[in-house]
C-alpha cells in the first residue's frame, strides 16, 4: 500500500484499502482527427476532450462506430497526461478520448461525490504529481492500484458530501466574487488600451501642443529612411563578408545576401472604414512598414555531419499574453550562422503563430532574459527602430481588441486550432503618432495598468487562499474529522 496519509488514524468504522481493490479505470478512444466534425450528424456522438471540460470548449463529434469508450452524465473522468494529469471532471453523455480515464466503482459501496472529492484532495493529487514527473505517457491502472483509499460507511459518506458541499457553496460564492473582480480588471485593461490608442488619454496634452507636433506622415518617412539606411549597412557588411569568404578560398558557407525591405501598400479605404477613427495627425500603418519581421528556426532540419551549436530557443508555450513563461527552456542544435540570424535582441516583439484561438499573435516584449536565445518558426520576431517607434508601444497595441480582431478575422481556423502567417502579421494595422506622444501614451497606460497589476496580485492571492481552504476542508473530510 502506498501511503499518502500523513495521519492514517481513521475512525474505527472506516477502512483504509488499496485503490485497486475497490476502484478501476478505463482509458478512452482516439479516432483520427480527420474524422472529427464540428457539427453533430446522424449516428455521431460528442467526443469529450480535456479542453471541452474547461472554460473554452471546442465541440467535436465523431461517428459512433469509431469509438468504443462511452461516458454518461455523472460519470467521473480524470485527466491522464501532461499538465492535465489529475484534473477531475463530471462527465457528460458521449465518448471520451485517450487523454481521459473513467472511474469505475460500486455505488453500493461509494457515494460518487465522495470519490469525486477524494480525487480532488491532495492525498490523491500529490501522488499523481509524482507519477507525472516520471511517466511521460501518463498513468495507468497499475500506477494507482496501491494508493491508500479511505472508505467510510455509505451513510457517513452521504453526510460528508453534504457537509463538503455546504462549505464549498459558501467558499464558491467568495471565489465567484474574486473571479468577477478579475474579469472586471480585464475589461478595464482593455478600456485603458482602447482609450490610449484612440488618443483620449493624451487629448488635453495634444490640444495644447498642436503647433509643435510632428505628424505621423513625417514619422513614417523617417522610419522608411532608417530602414533604407539599415539595409544599406547590411549590404555593405555582406559585401565585406563575401570578399573575406572569397579570399579564404570559399571554404565556409557563402554569406547570404540580405533581403531588401519592401514597402507594403497602404491600407485601403475599405480597410480604414472598419477601424476606429483617429485624431488629426495620427494614421493607421501596417506593422510590416514599421518593423523588420522574421520567422524563427525550423525544428527537425537534417544537420547530420555538419558543425552545430546548441542554443536555447523560445517556443509558443514561452510566449504568453503580456509576459514570458521561461520556467521551461529547451535547446536546439543549429548551424553557427543561425545565431546571428535568429538571436533575440532586447526590445524585440514576439508574436505566436497560433494554437488555441486565444494564443494568436500576443506581442510580448523580449528583455534579453537569456543570452544568445533564438526563436523557433512558430514564434515571429518584430524589431523596431526604437528611437522612432517604441516596441512597447506596439506591444500594447497588439493586446488591443482591434489587433485581436485582425488576427481572428484573417487567421486560419480549423476544428481545434487557429494560426496566422507572416502576411497576416505584417498587415496588422498599427496606430502611428509622434514619438513624443508615444512616450506620453506609454506613461498613461503604465500608470493605470500598474494599479491593475497590484489589484490582480491581491485578488490572485485571495484565490490561492481559497484553494488552500478548500484543501483543508477535504483533508478533514478524508481523515474522518469533518462530521461527527
Amino acid at each position: 500500500m502506498i501511503k499518502v496519509f500523513e495521519s492514517p488514524n481513521l475512525p474505527d468504522n472506516w477502512i483504509l484499502a488499496n485503490f485497486g481493490d475497490y476502484l478501476d479505470i478505463t482509458g478512452g478512444s482516439q479516432p483520427p482527427k480527420s474524422k472529427f466534425s464540428e457539427v453533430k450528424k446522424d449516428g455521431y456522438v460528442r467526443l469529450w476532450q480535456i479542453r471541452d471540460l474547461g472554460d473554452n470548449p471546442v465541440p467535436v463529434f465523431v461517428d459512433k462506430s469509431l469509438v468504443s469508450k462511452f461516458c454518461s452524465d455523472g460519470d467521473i473522468l480524470i485527466g491522464r497526461y501532461g499538465a492535465s494529469v489529475g484534473k477531475v471532471f463530471w462527465a457528460k453523455d458521449g465518448a471520451y478520448n485517450v487523454a481521459l480515464v473513467k472511474l469505475i466503482f460500486d455505488d453500493k459501496i461509494f457515494h460518487k461525490s465522495f470519490l469525486f472529492y477524494f480525487l480532488q484532495s491532495l492525498y490523491f493529487q500529490r501522488y499523481l504529481k509524482l507519477i507525472s514527473k516520471t511517466a511521460q505517457s501518463g498513468f495507468n491502472r497499475s500506477d494507482l492500484y496501491n494508493i491508500e483509499l479511505p472508505i467510510a460507511p455509505l451513510p457517513e459518506q452521504h453526510r460528508i458530501v453534504e457537509k463538503i458541499e455546504e462549505l464549498f457553496s459558501e467558499l464558491d460564492d467568495g471565489v465567484a466574487s474574486l473571479k468577477k473582480a478579475l474579469e472586471q480588471l480585464k475589461t478595464y485593461r482593455q478600456a485603458v488600451l482602447k482609450w490610449a490608442f484612440e488618443g483620449k488619454l493624451t487629448e488635453k496634452w495634444r490640444n495644447t501642443h498642436q503647433d509643435s507636433l510632428e505628424d505621423a506622415d513625417t514619422l513614417l518617412e523617417q522610419i522608411k529612411a532608417e530602414r533604407k539606411r539599415h539595409y544599406q549597412q547590411q549590404l555593405a557588411d555582406w559585401k565585406q563578408a563575401l570578399k573575406e569568404w572569397e579570399n579564404n578560398g570559399k571554404e565556409a558557407k557563402k554569406p547570404t545576401k540580405p533581403q531588401q525591405p519592401k514597402d507594403l501598400p497602404p491600407l485601403t479605404k475599405e480597410e480604414l472604414s472598419n477601424l476606429p477613427s483617429l485624431p488629426n495627425g495620427w494614421m493607421w500603418v501596417k506593422l510590416g512598414n514599421l518593423c523588420d519581421i522574421i520567422g524563427g528556426v525550423t525544428k527537425g532540419r537534417k544537420l547530420e555531419g555538419k558543425n552545430t551549436i546548441s542554443l536555447p530557443y523560445l517556443r509558443v508555450a514561452n510566449v504568453q499574453d503580456g509576459y514570458l513563461d521561461l520556467s521551461v527552456i529547451k535547446y536546439i542544435e543549429v548551424l553557427p550562422e543561425d545565431l546571428e540570424k535568429y538571436r533575440l535582441v532586447s526590445g524585440d516583439i514576439l508574436y505566436t503563430e497560433g494554437g488555441d484561438r486565444d494564443k494568436l499573435g500576443r506581442g510580448t516584449i523580449w528583455r534579453n532574459e537569456i543570452s544568445d536565445c533564438i526563436h523557433q518558426n512558430h514564434v515571429f520576431r518584430a524589431r523596431t527602430f526604437q528611437q522612432l517607434i517604441k516596441s512597447l508601444y506596439i506591444s500594447y497595441f497588439s493586446q488591443t481588441q482591434t489587433a485581436r480582431n485582425h488576427f481572428f478575422k484573417h487567421g486560419k481556423q480549423t476544428v481545434n486550432l487557429a494560426s496566422i502567417n507572416m502576411t497576416v502579421l505584417s498587415n496588422l494595422p498599427i496606430v502611428l503618432c509622434s514619438t513624443v506622444e508615444q512616450k506620453l501614451i506609454l506613461d498613461e497606460i503604465e500608470s493605470r495598468l500598474s494599479v491593475c497589476d497590484q489589484l490582480e496580485a491581491t485578488l490572485t492571492e485571495n484565490l490561492n487562499k481559497a484553494d488552500a481552504l478548500r484543501q483543508s476542508i477535504l483533508k478533514r473530510a478524508f481523515e474522518g474529522k469533518l462530521v461527527l
